[in-house]
């Protein structure tokens, strides 16, 4: 590979804001540009910390407006991940790719020439699936670096299957604070992607009462057909349905300031990242008396199923991820022991195991790479 092609940058391809946003964030040990306009790829990878071992976070592909809301989104999904192996006490940081979704992108190129990036860490940094990354694209990086988590024979499996089921048992837990089960649970469940689908087969299978949504029309069909699903209304926005649990399952911030006054949930669920749009917006759910289930709690089964079996070289059992709802549970129970926000008491437990890891950062020797 010419390296030429590969080079960080961020003269030309930032403007003054953008790079007072990178110099800003002295927690992240690592922020990097890759650009490469003859294949369309355009990308931010933001690397958190390392000093428990190596940092782990997928390739999201999105449409960004350019690399400043990329940057953005980087940052704040990496630190998620940090606080995600942190709660589980896993041996590792926090890291993410933001893609942008460029006019002419080869989208094939463009993942293999990540590849060949990430490969060049030399195991500093695992990747895998994010929300626009599908099964080919994991097989491209694949092709130039061993240090993602393929869907093939080569690697743990199902990704999204284990994040399915990490929230299966995390609104087991909450059902369990409601005082209710699954069966006849009112859920609303957002999105039936990669994720949201198998966890609302696993709901369905266990008796729960389904309203959808998703836009994909098929998609609707199908879960009205095979789950006995109500499809909401196109005019109605899922988090103002009256139900016991709101699942959101595509992209966050959708309990925001324009959101919260109509939220008709008793509490919320699922398997999308930064579903609260600032801190706020947590405080205001304790007021209100809305149960909310931290993100980086629940939706962390595939980040335990795909780290654990590059540090353990096997995919970890199902109750290794099922034990998400036992961890809900306690930060439940200190949340109400405080009175204060579940995000919050799993943030400074988290925060807490991150501060006392001292190591320096972990940087792989050179010579692993081939």
């Amino acid at each position: 590979m010419d390296p030429e092609k590969l080079e960080t940058t961020i003269s030309g391809a930032m403007d003054a804001s953008l790079i007072d946003a990178v110099l800003g964030e002295a927690e992240f040990e690592q922020i990097e540009i890759l650009r490469e306009p003859e294949i369309g790829l355009s990308a931010v990878v933001a690397i958190h910390h390392t000093r428990l071992g190596p940092a782990f976070g997928g390739v999201r592909c999105h449409p960004y407006s350019g690399l400043g809301p990329a940057l953005a989104d980087a940052l704040r999904l990496a630190r998620h991940m940090s606080l995600k192996c942190a709660i589980h006490e896993i041996p590792g940081g926090g890291g993410k790719v933001a893609l942008c979704v460029t006019p002419g992108m080869d989208r094939g190129a463009v993942y293999r020439r990540l590849g060949d990036y990430i490969e060049q860490l030399g195991g500093r940094f695992y990747t895998g699936p994010d929300t626009g990354t599908q099964e080919a694209d994991l097989l491209a990086l694949g092709e130039r670096t061993r240090f993602v988590a393929r869907p093939d024979a080569h690697g743990p499996g199902s990704i999204a299957e284990a994040t399915a089921l990490g929230v299966f048992a995390g609104i087991e837990a909450v059902a369990r604070e409601l005082d209710q089960g699954i069966a006849g649970l009112r859920v609303m469940l957002q999105g039936l992607g990669a994720v949201g689908w198998p966890l609302g087969e696993r709901l369905a299978a266990a008796g729960a009462e389904l309203t959808v949504s998703d836009l994909d029309q098929r998609r609707l069909e199908r879960a009205a057909d095979e789950w006995g699903a109500e499809l909401l209304a196109h005019d109605v926005p899922a988090p103002t349905v009256s139900c016991d649990v709101f699942a959101p399952c595509a992209l966050g911030g959708v309990v925001s300031d324009d959101t919260l006054p109509l939220l008709g949930a008793s509490a919320i669920a699922g398997s999308a990242n930064n579903v609260l749009a600032d801190a706020r917006c947590g405080r205001e759910l304790h007021r209100r008396g809305i149960l909310f289930a931290p993100d980086f709690v629940v939706n962390s089964g595939g980040l335990l199923f795909g780290a654990l079996f590059h540090l353990e070289g096997a995919s970890p059992p199902p109750e290794r991820i099922a034990a998400i709802g036992d961890l809900l549970a306690r930060v439940f129970f200190e949340a109400t022991v405080q009175d204060a926000p579940p995000e919050q008491v799993a943030e400074a437990l988290a925060a807490q195991r991150l501060q006392a890891a001292k190591a320096p950062p972990f940087f792989p020797q050179r010579d692993a790479v081939p």
